[in-house]
């Protein structure tokens, strides 16, 4: 009896789940990721980039062509140990920190260095881009007479007012994309129904006029 009752319960829950339309999967899957997007971008702290520039200039024994070249072999050695570590105390942190919060960029159009720098703190950031840029250019003016390039500070970083990282409205909306954009798929693969879920047809039955013609064509 109890087994008879729980199989009774187990199938009438499959039958209200059959029963869902098929948008529900889409629509919870929208909800449940634009929940998670929004928790992520209250819980997860705001960062913040400051950048500092350095330019390549070429002394009066070499061309532009050489500053250009060096930018782009500074902007390489920018995240180097021997860099960072000079920088280290400039901008209060450890080597580590900087080599994972620093990053360097160039052009290959002018000789120009970009030096960025991320923390959840706005000054940190700026001191950071700045150290790191002070500490490449004092490394490139002891190569000067070498290089025949100098680099000069030509915009330095700024506290950065506005975050970077994505604001929780931001997070929302691409939570509930992908949740939507899930649930969609679950919609596309599920499995049909199986075939004994269809209702069984009632056999049909020849009536007295087709059954009594039927035994004259004998």
């Amino acid at each position: 009896m109890t087994d008879n009752t729980n199989r009774r319960r187990r199938t009438s829950r499959l039958a209200g789940v059959r029963a869902l339309p098929p948008w529900s999967l889409v629509a919870a899957g929208v909800l449940a990721g634009g929940v998670l997007g929004c928790a992520y971008g209250v819980l997860t702290p705001p960062t913040y980039t400051a950048t500092s520039y350095v330019i390549a200039v070429p002394t009066d024994r070499s061309d532009t062509a050489s500053a250009l070249g060096f930018a782009q072999a500074y902007g390489r050695v920018a995240t180097d140990l021997a860099v960072l570590g000079d920088a280290q105390a400039r901008a209060g942190v450890p080597v580590a920190t900087l080599r994972d919060s620093v990053r360097t960029a160039t052009s290959p159009d002018a000789p120009m260095v970009a030096v960025s720098a991320t923390s959840a703190h706005p000054g940190r950031a700026a001191d950071m881009a700045n150290a790191v840029a002070g500490s490449l250019t004092r490394r490139a003016d002891a190569a000067k007479a070498g290089t025949r390039v100098e680099l000069l500070s030509f915009s330095p970083a700024v506290r950065p007012t506005t975050p970077t990282s994505a604001s929780a409205g931001v997070t929302t909306l691409v939570g509930a994309s992908a949740g939507g954009l899930l649930g969609a798929l679950v919609l596309l693969v599920r499995p049909g129904r199986r075939p004994q879920d269809e209702p069984v047809r009632a056999a049909s039955v020849p009536g007295p006029t087709l059954a009594a013609d039927a035994h004259r064509s004998r």
